[in-house]
């Protein structure tokens, strides 16, 4: 029954919603374990690092899994390795117990991400910008409801106390939601007459997949836009201390709270609606056409924050607007991949593709090195806007031309 894939959806935009914490939880961390252990914010910055690395270039391997076990085993380890990897961190007393919990962490959310969007987009081929930013909005706001929780948690209980807590029940709530995951059958799927946006005549395996030319502009696009967003997760909260506006109160929409938890919660929100909203657009006006408007904001939103960081009310405004333009990667990219390379092998073909956010992430800490030489944020921040604009360029100038000419 077509019916059936709603649930499927609805598995893994839970599963998403348990894990997103590990990635977009970890700013409020990085200073309560330097004001702990002194150990430096680039040196702690690296274990986000090896989170993003360990999230993103194991996940081919575990698609790999799931095409031959299923997604239900895969799922549920991603759920005994995220309870693990924040355990992990609850008890570690030296950086390489702190960097091993995040490569057990990138593993987990590996494991629950490639999973989820994959099935996706087997799920739902005739509406797969749509399905692809559903799912993607599960990692992008899953941690709205939970930034100030943890906040208050890390504040009276301390963060090794916080850590074990919401690892736990994170786990708890992935292994639950992968009892219903499984594969579509014959006849589950329905079949799509008069695509609105141009699809493959073909399956590509794999290695068919990564010696197109396409492939590589399509990774090319996905490191630089995913460089500025990765900067801004990560060092959100460093940033906000050295603008000295972190704890300066901000009232919108009739709610009060300091700057960065107001932020950061905004952020989330909005980095989970642009991802359902950016795909549902992208089904009817265009891939590249929807990239361009995209990516070009994101980049003016960061350049704008560089400048008017320093007042509280701007910060809020202007990181919501740059998390807004940039989630959004993570519905466009996986159903251009649908798109372009076929449903069969749609969940390996895009975990490859998704490896390029690893790429990014190397970015992460020398950003902090570089903030920390130079005392301002500004030369980061230059460079992510350059990137943004350039995959803009591209998804319109390049991209778009190159696909009308192939059968891609």
């Amino acid at each position: 029954m077509i019916h059936h894939r709603w649930l499927q959806l609805g598995a893994g935009i839970v599963a998403l919603v348990a894990v997103a914490n590990l990635q977009y939880g970890w700013t409020l961390f990085v200073d309560p374990i330097n004001r702990a252990h002194h150990w430096g914010r680039a040196e702690i910055q690296f274990a986000f690092t090896l989170f993003v690395l360990a999230e993103t270039w194991l996940v081919p391997f575990e698609a790999y899994l799931v095409d031959h076990i299923g997604p239900r085993l895969v799922v549920a380890a991603g759920g005994f390795f995220a309870a693990a990897a924040w355990g992990i961190n609850a008890w570690a007393q030296s950086l390489p117990m702190l960097y091993l919990g995040g490569a057990v962490g990138g593993l987990a959310t590996g494991c629950v991400y490639g999973t989820a969007m994959g099935s996706a987009l087997k799920w739902f081929p005739d509406r797969r910008g749509l399905a692809a930013g559903l799912t993607a909005a599960a990692f992008g706001a899953g941690a709205a409801l939970t930034i100030a929780p943890i906040e208050d948690m890390i504040r009276e209980s301390g963060y090794q106390s916080t850590f074990l807590r919401f690892g736990l029940l994170q786990g708890l709530v992935v292994l639950v939601a992968a009892t219903v995951l499984r594969a579509p059958r014959p006849g589950e799927i329905p079949a799509v007459d008069k695509p609105t946006v141009q699809q493959s005549g073909r399956d590509f395996t794999p290695l068919e997949t990564v010696r197109t030319p396409a492939f590589w502009l399509l990774y090319a696009m996905f490191t630089m836009v995913a460089t500025g967003g990765l900067m801004a997760t990560a060092q959100l909260g460093p940033i906000s201390d050295d603008f000295r506006v972190g704890d300066r109160p901000v009232s919108l929409l009739g709610i009060t709270l300091p700057a960065l938890t107001f932020a950061l919660s905004m952020d989330r929100v909005l980095n989970g609606i642009t991802r359902p909203l950016f795909g549902w657009l992208s089904d009817h006006l265009g891939r590249e056409r929807t990239m361009f408007l995209a990516f070009g904001l994101e980049g003016a939103a960061i350049l704008a924050l560089v400048h008017l960081a320093h007042d509280p009310m701007m910060f809020v405004v202007l990181s919501g607007l740059a998390f807004f333009a940039w989630g959004e990667i993570f519905s466009l990219f996986p159903a251009l991949s649908g798109d372009m390379f076929g449903r069969r092998f749609a969940t390996t073909n895009y975990s490859l593709l998704y490896t390029a956010k690893g790429v990014a992430a190397l970015m992460v800490p020398i950003g902090s090195l570089v903030s920390a030489a130079t005392g301002s944020w500004k030369p980061i921040f230059f460079t992510a806007t350059a990137l943004d604009w350039t995959a803009a360029l591209l998804a319109l100038l390049v991209l778009r031309p190159l696909r009308a000419r192939s059968s891609l």
